[in-house]
């Protein structure tokens, strides 16, 4: 319909207007078009008027289009986001009333302890439940209570130990990042013989590594690498850099870019 419409107004509005020049006199009637010269007479005519403001609908219908297409994109990747940051490990809160419920009868100091920093970790959660990023110092204070957490409920099953060289203000990570590193290390490693797991996670310049000894029992759980891989797709919507992992059979090894928000925008 468009087109009809488009070839109508290419004939009539050009063959009005060359039509008066004729009535005024200002053309000699005798060599006004007859037939299908006219009708090719019109549409050259009016190919040449309208070529200009033409184009220019077109280019505006073009960004509209671009910038439509951009608005959609964005909310899908918001969208998506919000959907891997929302997918914790159910059994989280069910585990840790288990750790409190038998902590309450043996040491009632911390015991409220315990309370205090799974309160923490809840209050920071909910508090950045829309964030796609964290800067690094919160995300570190949110490792180290999640750690208390891990040792409290496996005692020394778990060793964890933080190494920063670098001063890590103004230094950003994909939210809950570390918690879900911390999380893969006690899902798909159990302690056999007294040897207790060892992680310690470095930060340099330019990325958080995690690195781990591994047991020979590895844990069947149903959600093997379902963190790890959110956390990968996580970073293909916030950064072109991309998280590194290797595995060997003694220790597992992550490493997670630092986020820069300048260059990353």
């Amino acid at each position: 319909m468009f087109i009809i419409y488009g070839v109508l107004i290419l004939l009539i509005i050009p063959g009005i207007d060359y039509t008066i020049g004729f009535w005024t006199g200002a053309n000699d009637w005798a060599k006004f078009p007859k037939g299908i010269d006219f009708v090719l007479q019109m549409i050259s005519l009016g190919t040449q008027q309208s070529a200009f403001p033409f184009a220019l609908f077109l280019t505006k219908k073009f960004y509209e289009g671009q910038t439509e297409y951009l608005k959609i994109e964005k909310q899908q990747k918001e969208n998506e986001l919000k959907l891997l940051r929302s997918q914790i490990d159910p059994h989280f809160l069910f585990n840790n009333l288990n750790t409190l419920d038998a902590l309450i009868d043996r040491d009632t100091v911390k015991a409220k302890e315990y309370i205090n920093r799974l309160s923490l970790i809840y209050r920071y959660l909910i508090k950045t439940k829309d964030a796609e990023v964290m800067e690094l110092a919160e995300e570190i204070e949110l490792a180290e209570n999640y750690m208390f957490l891990i040792k409290t409920r496996f005692a020394t099953d778990y060793d964890f130990k933080i190494e920063k060289k670098i001063d890590i203000e103004d230094k950003f990570i994909p939210t809950g990042a570390i918690q879900t590193l911390l999380e893969n290390v006690v899902k798909h490693n159990k302690p056999v013989d007294g040897s207790a797991i060892k992680t310690v996670i470095y930060i340099d310049e330019n990325e958080l590594t995690v690195v781990n000894t591994k047991s020979n029992i590895i844990s069947k759980n149903e959600s093997f690498g379902t963190g790890l891989e959110n956390l990968k797709t996580r970073y293909k919507f916030l950064s072109d850099k991309e998280v590194v992992i290797i595995d060997t059979e003694e220790e597992f090894k992550i490493a997670i870019p630092i986020i820069n928000l300048v260059e990353e925008n």
